[in-house]
């Protein structure tokens, strides 16, 4: 793959394109000041990222359509530069929540389309507003799933112009082949996004998706997670990894910058998020070192079955993911 600071977009399946490095913009709203989406953003897009990862629930597309707007505004980016990823959440599965759903994500956005827009989880919970709901007793109110439903909604957006490209989130295999053995299936998903870094390679479920042509994205490509809600497993920082370190220190790269190589070198889009400038540039200078054949086999055994994000305050949910091998 001959990827550059300028060009970097790899195809999907349904004939578009998608960087291979993308900016993620998730932020604790509790931990995170008011504006720092937004700035980061900015900043992301001087440094050279055109893949804007977001989602309703981070509560910051508002900041992300400030930044977009910005940007054109100076004349840095036109809007068909920008690919924009929105996300679906549990609690407008229901079909008829769908549409409503995209319209209104893209009119926050002031965007008359998303360039993907993916179902975030593969767990539906009890339909509204309210994005946790819970009962009196504080547990998640769970939804009835049907998977393929929700994509013929779906389906229909991408008809309808709203939508470039369908995908999903969180998907193991069984759940993936649902969809694409769907009856009259139109569209199937361009890709998977989940989590993946050299101490959770995910190689089962990656060879799945290569031989189905869906994309595998990787979100906590550092093996780093500052949200305590998700974290299932804690073990010694990825970065601290001598194998990591000692490669950057051949490449005068950073182990972070090593992570991320192994992973576009995978053919796996990568989403690195920080909202500090230092760490936004330094994520991006991936595209002017190579690692061996041999390097990248040992970082791949470096890998450990650890998933940070095991969401398991939904692992009752009769469609939670996790429960099966991949």
């Amino acid at each position: 793959m001959d990827l550059t600071a300028v060009d970097h977009r790899i195809p999907l399946s349904d004939g578009n394109s998608i960087p291979i490095i993308g900016f993620a913009t998730y932020a604790h709203p509790k931990l995170t000041p008011k504006g720092s989406c937004r700035a980061g953003v900015k900043f992301a897009i001087d440094v050279g990222y055109r893949h804007i990862d977001g989602a309703y629930i981070y509560r910051n597309e508002h900041e992300v359509e400030e930044a977009i707007r910005e940007k054109i505004a100076e004349g840095r980016v036109k809007r068909e530069d920008i690919f924009y990823c929105g996300k679906l959440w549990g609690t407008d599965f229901d079909p008829k929540r769908v549409l409503p759903r995209v319209q209104k994500t893209l009119q926050e956005l002031h965007l008359d389309y998303a360039d993907l827009y993916i179902m975030a989880t593969p767990m539906a919970l009890k339909p509204g507003d309210e994005i946790i709901p819970k009962d009196e007793n504080g547990n998640w109110i769970f939804h009835q799933t049907n998977l393929c439903a929700t994509w013929e909604a779906l389906e229909a957006c991408k008809d309808a112009g709203l939508v470039k490209s369908l995908g999903v989130s969180n998907f193991n295999r069984r759940q993936l082949e649902l969809i694409l053995n769907k009856p009259r299936l139109k569209y199937k998903p361009v890709c998977n996004q989940v989590e993946c870094h050299p101490y959770f390679t995910q190689r089962k479920l990656l060879e799945f998706c290569q031989q189905h042509d869906i994309l595998m994205v990787a979100f906590t490509p550092l093996g780093i997670s500052k949200n305590p809600n998700w974290l299932t497993t804690y073990f010694e920082p990825l970065l601290e990894d001598e194998l990591l370190k000692s490669l950057g220190e051949k490449y005068n790269k950073t182990a972070a910058q090593v992570a991320l190589r192994f992973n576009i070198q995978r053919g796996i889009v990568v989403l690195p998020k920080s909202f500090d400038p230092a760490k936004i540039k330094e994520n991006f200078q991936i595209f002017d070192f190579s690692l061996t054949e041999e390097e990248m086999k040992s970082i791949e055994a470096l890998n450990r079955d650890l998933r940070l994000a095991g969401l398991d305050n939904l692992c009752d949910h009769p469609e939670y993911p996790f429960h099966e091998e991949y």
